[in-house]
């Protein structure tokens, strides 16, 4: 289920290099949402017509907000950026399918590269257990502090060593060699499929957000269709509506 909602702009600042904090007051949408999805936002500009498809940080249901970390890579994001405290958007949501939660599970691995780090954040608040969170970042790694005021047990990556471990998530995980009941994932492509062959040869299983552009956000256009596995065969399915959420053992990496 979905609505569409005229969602108050109650902060919009800078957050870090090329990434911005948005929250919106969002009631309708916000009592829908759950990990792992998503919104499309809409410019209301007619140069700039098709949605942006913006993940959620943060889904607060008591006070009908929800937190958004976005990456300003393109005309959209940065109009965005440009808008103020006490401005309206249009959005649509909560779209997609979110992590599956097991209540029975004790021990998680949450893993998150660049602005595939924010939707980990809002499954950490779900989760009960231990969780161990692994972010990875080209140099500025995001939302640290946060996961460390849940309890969470945090390790950071950074390209170029400026911060924690030199070198990516997966390096950390081969050292650590971590064991958890469930692995969830978000990031760049080949990193989710480095972290699915890892949890496949340590019998773990994982769950990847996929990160692909979409131009309609609800299933309409196709463009974000993937080779799933179906027996010994395989399908296209849509990262907007069947996903993001994919299981890492289903997904066909090499096309």
């Amino acid at each position: 289920m979905k609505k569409i909602e005229q969602a108050k702009i109650l902060k919009n600042e800078r957050y870090a290099e090329q990434i911005y904090e948005m929250v919106l007051f969002a009631p309708e949408v916000t009592a829908l949402a759950k990990a792992g999805q998503f919104i499309n936002i809409y410019t209301g500009k007619g140069e700039m017509l098709l949605p942006r498809p913006i993940s959620l940080c943060e889904v607060d249901k008591k006070e009908g907000t929800l937190r958004l970390l976005y990456q300003t890579v393109g005309k959209g994001t940065k109009y965005f950026s440009s808008l103020a405290k006490g401005n309206s958007l249009k959005i649509l949501g909560a779209l997609g399918n979110g992590f599956s939660i097991q209540p029975e599970h004790q021990q998680h691995i949450l893993i998150g590269g660049g602005i595939g780090v924010p939707p980990m954040l809002e499954l950490a608040k779900t989760l009960k257990g231990d969780i161990s969170v692994f972010i990875g970042a080209k140099s500025t790694p995001i939302l640290v502090e946060d996961f460390k005021k849940l309890g969470a047990n945090v390790f950071v990556a950074t390209d170029n060593g400026s911060v924690g471990f030199h070198g990516t998530v997966l390096d950390v995980l081969q050292q650590k060699q971590p064991k958890a009941d469930m692995i969830y994932a978000c990031g760049p492509k080949m990193m989710l499929k480095a972290v699915s062959t890892w949890a496949e040869k340590n019998q773990m299983p994982v769950q990847v957000s996929m990160e692909e552009r979409m131009a309609c956000g609800i299933g309409a256009c196709v463009g974000c269709a993937i080779p799933i596995k179906k027996g010994n065969d395989w399908q296209n399915l849509k990262v907007c509506k069947d996903g993001p959420v994919f299981w890492g053992k289903d997904i066909i990496w090499e096309e």
